[in-house]
């Protein structure tokens, strides 16, 4: 008597495999770019593929990880936060203000100064993300126009604390964490690695992540379920404020200063991160375990691209090109499920 799995034909474990590979087009476009270019680069450049260029390409990536972080919890929920680098920015400023105002900070000659100005930091950081989370959940501004605004008053904020200067002094916390290493490891490649492994237990393990999820693929269906909808989005907005925060702090340290416009660029590569990662842009799918390939590919690609001698201003082209690509695999994705979705209700 033969088993059901004997009765399957070929035909039939090929329809399977089919419906495998598109239902999974999403994660496995990545690994197989990831895959693609360290063969390219190793072949390309014998230092590529060195443990000292790991540790590199790990620390290059640092400060986009944290951001990333935050920005996969938003758009896991079908939103966007297009203020990310602009909060990192002002509160890098604001760091470095509150460190050296005596002024405003009545106790910079005292032990806790330091400390204290961080506290001081994050306050400011969250207040960002509580006036988002408040225009997007309580007032109905969408996420895209809330942010866009959140990113002039960013700008606005480091342009009226540094009027154009550059600010060095950071308390002492912030530069080992940001520029130091314990046994050969930088602190802030472990200050990503938490972040990430803490975001991937959140959103696995937790009712709250359960909740990011479920309000991603279907709001209407989580407000059905007793899901409080605006609580969900509001907190990811302040989740996305805190992390791009904390990237902002210690990136100030890592490169030594902070400026106006030093994390501009970060906008780009985190929200590149957690797409070529294959999360889904409609929110629902996808997760840190994707934004961890994303952040490898983006990486790779950068370093790779210094060892094969190219063109500064043709890496940023390479670069816009993986991203569009990585756009359009997202989206066929998103239409292949819907496609499959639909035939099994018919």
């Amino acid at each position: 008597m033969n088993t059901p799995s004997e009765n399957v034909g070929p035909a039939a474990r090929s329809f399977r495999l089919g419906d495998f590979l598109r239902d999974q087009l999403r994660n496995i476009a990545p690994f197989i770019t990831l895959l693609f270019l360290v063969v390219f680069f190793s072949l390309a450049s014998p230092a590529f593929a060195t443990l000292d260029n790991l540790e590199n390409i790990l620390q290059q990536v640092s400060v986009t990880a944290i951001i990333a972080v935050g920005l996969t919890f938003v758009i896991l929920t079908a939103e966007i936060d297009l203020s990310v680098a602009a909060v990192a920015n002002a509160t890098a400023i604001v760091l470095t203000f509150f460190t050296l105002q005596p002024d405003y900070v009545n106790i910079a000659n005292l032990p806790m100064a330091g400390p204290i100005a961080i506290v001081l930091t994050l306050i400011a950081c969250c207040g960002l993300g509580l006036v988002t989370a408040f225009g997007v959940t309580r007032i109905g501004i969408p996420s895209f126009i809330m942010t866009l605004a959140m990113m002039q008053i960013g700008a606005g904020i480091s342009a009226v604390l540094v009027r154009g200067q550059i600010a060095y002094s950071v308390p002492s916390l912030v530069l080992t964490l940001g520029s130091k290493s314990i046994g050969g490891i930088p602190w802030i490649v472990i200050v990503a690695a938490l972040f990430l492994l803490v975001a991937h237990l959140v959103l696995t393990y937790t009712r709250f992540g359960r909740y990011v999820y479920m309000v991603g693929g279907n709001r209407e269906a989580a407000e059905y379920s007793g899901v409080n909808v605006r609580l969900i989005v509001g907190a990811v907005m302040v989740i996305s404020a805190m992390c791009s925060g904390v990237a902002g702090m210690l990136g100030v340290a890592y490169f030594g200063s902070a400026q106006q416009n030093e994390f501009d660029t970060f906008l780009l590569d985190a929200i590149a991160a957690v797409v070529v990662g294959g999360t889904s842009l409609f929110g629902g799918r996808g997760g840190i375990g994707n934004t961890i390939v994303g952040l490898f590919v983006l990486g790779v690609l950068n370093n790779g691209l210094d060892y094969v001698k190219i063109d500064s201003f043709l890496k940023i082209l390479i670069r816009g090109i993986i991203l569009l690509i990585a756009l359009i695999v997202n989206i066929y994705a998103e239409r292949l499920r819907t496609a499959r979705t639909a035939g099994r209700g018919g």
